[in-house]
Order: C-alpha cells, then sequence, then structure tokens
C-alpha cells in the first residue's frame, strides 16, 4: 500500500514539475529572444559593474589617502590609550574604554591574559591594511609595556552590526526599484515595436484599413519614423493591389462579350465533315477562356475582405451526387474517360447552412483536379463527407503521382502549377484549388492539402450550423 501511495504522490506532483520546466523553458526563450529582456538584463549588469567599479575604486583611493594622512594621528591616540591602560596592564580600565569607545582590547602577557570580545577574531579587519616594510617590527595598533605585557587595540564590530545590514537591505531594496522602473521606461520605450508588429500582422494579412500609429508625430522617435515607413510601405502596396485587382476585373469584364461573340459564330458554323473538327476545338478553347475569366471575376470576389456570402439550407449529399454525377458525364463523353468517382456521404447527413452556390463551386474544383491526375491511377478518386458536432469535413483524394512535399505549401496559390501538372491536358491554369481555399475561408473553415501516398488528399473543415 505504501508503494502505491509514493506511486500516486510521484504521479500527482508531475504536473507542477511539468509545469516548472515550461516556465524555465518560457524564461530561457525570453532571456535570449526578447530584446526588452536583454535589455533590461544589460541595464541592470551595467548598473552594477558601475556601482563596483566605483566603490572599489572609490575605496581604493581614499583608502590610501586616509590611511597615509589618519595613520600618524591614531597611533599618537593609540598612545595615549595604552598609558591610560597603565602599566603593568589595568584590566579594568581597558574595560572602562572599550564601553566607551567602539574598539576591542587584548592583553596577553605572563601575567594577564584577557579580551575585551572573546568571541571576535584577533584584527579581523586589519586596520588601514597596515603592512610594516620590517616583517619583524610590530603593527601601529600594538604596544608593548615594560614588564612585556603585548596590548593590541582593533575595531569593534558589534558597534557597527545592525546598521550595516539595514544599509544593505535599503541598497537592495533601492536597487529593485530602479531596476523595476528601468523597465517601466524601457517598456515605454519599446512599446511602439508592439505597435509596429501588429500592424505588419494586419498588412500580412491584406487588413490595410487601420495604420500603424506614430507617436509624437511632429517630433518622431527611430521606432516613429519606422512606423511611418512601414504606413507608406503599405498603403504602396495596398495601392498595387488595388490596381491589380481592378486591371483584373475590368479584363474580365471586358473579354466577356468578345467571348460570348465569338462563340456564338462558332456555333453558326456549318457542321460538315471538313469544319467540325476545327468548331470543335474552338469550342472547347473558348469554354476554356469563359471559366477562366469566370473563375478571376469570382476570384477577386472571394478574396475581398467583404465576401458576401448567401446562406441557405444545402442538402449537402444530394450537392455532391449531382455534381459527381455532372463531372463523371463530362468526362465519360471525352475520347481518354477518366476513372469512376467512389463516394462516401452519409446518408442521414442534416441540411446545413452553406452558401449552395459556392459550395458547388468547391466540390467541382476538387473533383475534377482529382480527375485530372488520377490517369493511369491504380484506384478512382474518392470524396468523403463526415459530420461531427457542428464541423464538416469533406476530403478528396485521387491515386496519383502527388507533388513533391516542397511544392505542397504553394498549392491553393493562385496560378500556381506543380511541373507535372504544365500541361495542357493535364493540368489548368492554377485557379481551381485556389478557389477552393477562398471558399472555405469565406466560410470561416480551412484547406489543408499532404501526400496521401500514394497521390493527394486534400481537407476541407468548415463550421456549419444545422436547419
Amino acid at each position: 500500500m505504501s508503494m502505491w501511495a509514493d506511486w500516486w504522490r510521484v504521479c500527482r506532483g508531475w504536473p507542477a514539475f511539468k509545469a516548472c520546466i515550461k516556465a524555465q523553458r518560457q524564461a530561457k526563450h525570453a532571456l535570449v529572444h526578447s530584446l526588452r529582456v536583454r535589455l533590461i538584463a544589460m541595464f541592470v549588469l551595467l548598473a552594477l559593474a558601475m556601482a563596483t567599479t566605483f566603490m572599489f575604486g572609490m575605496q581604493a583611493a581614499l583608502s590610501i589617502g586616509w590611511r597615509d594622512a589618519a595613520k600618524p594621528l591614531v597611533a599618537d591616540y593609540i598612545d595615549k590609550l595604552a598609558v591610560e591602560i597603565g602599566d603593568p596592564p589595568d584590566i579594568e580600565r581597558a574595560r572602562a574604554i572599550t564601553q566607551r569607545l567602539p574598539l576591542s582590547v587584548r592583553i596577553s602577557g605572563p601575567q594577564i591574559n584577557w579580551r575585551s570580545n572573546p568571541e571576535q577574531p584577533d584584527n579581523q579587519h586589519d586596520w588601514m591594511d597596515d603592512k610594516p616594510a620590517d616583517p619583524e617590527s610590530p603593527r601601529f595598533y600594538v604596544r608593548t609595556t615594560a614588564d612585556g605585557h603585548r596590548i593590541q587595540f582593533g575595531v569593534s564590530v558589534q558597534a557597527w552590526h545592525d546598521r550595516p545590514r539595514f544599509i544593505g537591505w535599503v541598497t537592495l531594496f533601492s536597487l529593485l526599484v530602479l531596476t523595476t522602473l528601468a523597465y517601466v521606461r524601457v517598456r515605454r520605450m519599446l512599446r511602439p515595436l508592439d505597435d509596429i508588429r501588429a500592424g505588419a500582422l494586419r498588412f500580412g494579412a491584406g487588413e490595410f484599413g487601420q495604420t500603424i500609429p506614430v507617436r509624437r508625430s511632429h517630433h518622431p522617435d527611430e521606432l516613429g519614423e519606422l512606423a511611418a515607413t512601414i504606413n507608406t510601405m503599405g498603403a504602396d502596396i495596398h495601392q498595387m493591389l488595388e490596381a491589380k485587382r481592378t486591371l483584373l476585373l475590368a479584363i474580365s469584364h471586358e473579354l466577356r462579350s468578345p467571348l460570348t461573340r465569338a462563340r456564338l459564330n462558332t456555333e453558326l458554323l456549318p457542321e460538315t465533315a471538313d469544319v467540325q473538327p476545327g468548331r470543335d476545338a474552338l469550342l472547347r478553347d473558348l469554354a476554356l477562356m469563359r471559366d477562366l475569366v469566370t473563375d478571376l471575376l469570382e476570384s477577386e470576389r472571394l478574396a475581398s475582405p467583404h465576401a458576401a456570402l448567401h446562406r441557405e439550407a444545402v442538402d449537402l449529399r444530394a450537392l455532391v451526387e449531382d455534381v459527381v454525377c455532372e463531372l463523371q458525364t463530362a468526362h465519360s463523353a471525352e475520347a481518354d474517360a477518366g476513372p469512376a468517382i467512389d463516394m462516401h456521404v452519409p446518408l442521414a447527413l442534416p441540411c446545413l447552412q452553406l452558401d449552395p452556390t459556392r459550395i458547388r463551386l468547391l466540390v467541382r474544383n476538387l473533383l475534377d483536379n482529382a480527375l485530372r491526375h488520377s490517369a493511369g491511377a491504380s484506384a478512382s478518386p474518392q470524396i468523403s463527407v463526415h459530420w461531427t458536432d457542428g464541423q464538416l469535413s469533406i476530403a478528396v483524394r485521387d491515386f496519383g503521382t502527388g507533388v513533391e512535399e516542397n511544392q505542397l505549401p504553394n498549392l491553393g496559390q493562385p496560378f500556381f502549377r506543380p511541373d507535372a501538372a504544365r500541361t495542357r491536358e493535364g493540368g489548368g491554369v492554377g485557379l481551381g484549388l485556389y478557389l477552393c481555399r477562398l471558399v472555405a475561408q469565406a466560410h470561416g473553415g480551412s484547406f489543408a492539402v499532404r501526400n496521401a501516398h500514394p497521390g493527394l488528399a486534400i481537407e476541407i473543415a468548415l463550421p456549419a450550423a444545422t436547419v
């Protein structure tokens, strides 16, 4: 029973031990990586070094001058005290001197051996560091009587015992107060760094509406100038992004009308044997251009911070079945019919509040990407839908060649295509997965890509409410 009790106490103490280790690691990380902590440590060490250097330097300088000036006076006074004690020495007179003055007296000789402070070592502080040139000559605080007794004078430490301790505590408290004031001051001086960091994160996330505050804008310091420079850079980036978005939208809108006219003119061509192949190829290319323009417009709408979703009750199983049927029909009509799609969608899936148009676009792009890279694969692409505790998961996997690991972070970026997909038959223009990521983010969800060995697996997680 005792062994189990000891084991239980060890188990209960393990979280506290882990918390202590974690706190030590955080403190070490802050000391290594935090500019504020390093500045405070540097200031404290500098203050201690300066105080120590000043104290020992001044002590050495004063002690040398004081010893040379005061030694003759002290020696003359000690002569008078030795005469007052008498020859032979009188213990009562010596005791009266120690009670009147902060001194200690030791008498040693053939008849008398007496110490005023038996607990104090002999000449513990070594008065004024007296080191005579002749080692055999007595020191200036030692006197010898005619009858052979030796009288040694010293400083009584007991008289100064309490006050130095009080001064030491006061000094320590003052040092802590000064350190606290230095921390507050440095914290206030470095506060613009927090604003600059928060502003840089906002600019990186595409939020340019709020600039970095510049303290004392009329007479800014170096950090104020840095904040103003970053604000200027953010404004330039925002202007460039808006110009790019405006250009893409203008081009996309302007291309729709000529594309529509070209498609109508192509459909009016005679369906003869010599014209039909070129007519079909032209219609396919026009359809690709139409889809590209549509994707560009949709990507700009979803990338806008004010993207609006039209949520309504969506039967996700029926939507997935509809998209799968549409894609399989389109691929089966081609010469190299793609593989079938395996569906794993629960029958009892509830109706969810989603944007049906954007969710259809997401499912279609995911499956179209999987079909495009499943040529020669060992199995058909799969789509799985799961609903658990308010979280919707849509996973699509193909069994193709996959993607290089160093290219995985770039999937979902606009106009990015892996090298293996840079063909007309095997890859698009690089907007499909980008739109999927935008749709997921617009719904407040996440977009994740990984190699499934074999193939590529893409998982979309969306928070959704039931009807």
